[in-house]
């Protein structure tokens, strides 16, 4: 019902008419025919673009006890529905710290194409430790090397972007900042590589998908990692969460 609910909430928002689930379809294109199509035209996925939204989906399926996961665990640990388990997920993922990674990667890339896209000049911004601008989408708090996710998000972004031929200035930046934090020593030395945050956010441009829907995306992906945490807890017969509390 989710990608349902997310592609009808688009709809919606652009005064289109809503378009109903293609049960012949895979997960991927079903969901981007509900985005994407018109009643009165027949559509049919890029078969480049499915596989890319594919990968992306299940490289966010699950990530460790992230603060999204943990949440759902923690409501579930009550005995709380999954559907209030799930809920409680998404509100975490609601969260700016959480759930608008990608999102605050677009938003800093229209930045420096509004102060006219001199990529060095941010790049030198970035590390002028008096500087309080932050590269967003570089470097990860777990990984301390490339994200691994990242190398096959990247494939994926290339693969988009050659397809689909966007003209975009600020997808063009993007790969400026990528190119540069590549080689550049100081990024190098750090492990401050593109991360999945990075590359998800291209892609869902390259998309047309909206800036605000990519929270939206986000659970999407993460909805059957979720649903396999909450399953595994409650059959395993899992106590009730209750995080110490040390006074001091």
């Amino acid at each position: 019902k989710m990608p349902t609910f997310a592609a009808w909430s688009y709809k919606n928002k652009i005064g289109q008419p809503v378009i109903y689930p293609d049960n012949n379809l895979n997960y991927t294109g079903n969901f981007l025919k509900m985005m994407f199509a018109l009643p009165a035209e027949e559509y049919l996925a890029d078969p480049v673009v499915a596989a890319a939204l594919d990968k992306l989906l299940i490289l966010h399926a699950d990530h460790e006890q992230n603060c999204s996961t943990a949440t759902v665990r923690v409501v579930g640990s009550s005995h709380a529905s999954m559907y209030a388990s799930i809920s409680a997920g998404i509100n975490a993922l609601w969260g700016p710290l959480h759930g608008g990674a990608n999102q605050a990667v677009i938003e800093m890339l229209e930045g420096i194409k509004a102060d006219g896209g001199d990529t060095k000049k941010w790049m030198a911004k970035a590390k002028d430790k008096n500087d309080p601008f932050r590269l967003m989408g570089f470097g990860h708090r777990v990984y301390k090397n490339f994200d691994p996710r990242a190398k096959i998000i990247k494939k994926a972004a290339d693969d988009v972007l050659e397809k689909l031929g966007v003209n975009d200035p600020v997808l063009d930046i993007a790969k400026g900042l990528e190119e540069e934090a590549l080689k550049d020593q100081y990024f190098v030395d750090r492990k401050l590589y593109p991360n999945v945050d990075f590359y998800s956010g291209i892609i869902y441009r390259a998309l047309g998908i909206p800036t605000d829907m990519f929270t939206v995306m986000f659970a999407l992906g993460r909805l059957p990692g979720w649903i396999a945490q909450w399953k595994e807890m409650r059959e395993n017969g899992e106590p009730i969460g209750r995080p110490r509390q040390v006074y001091t």
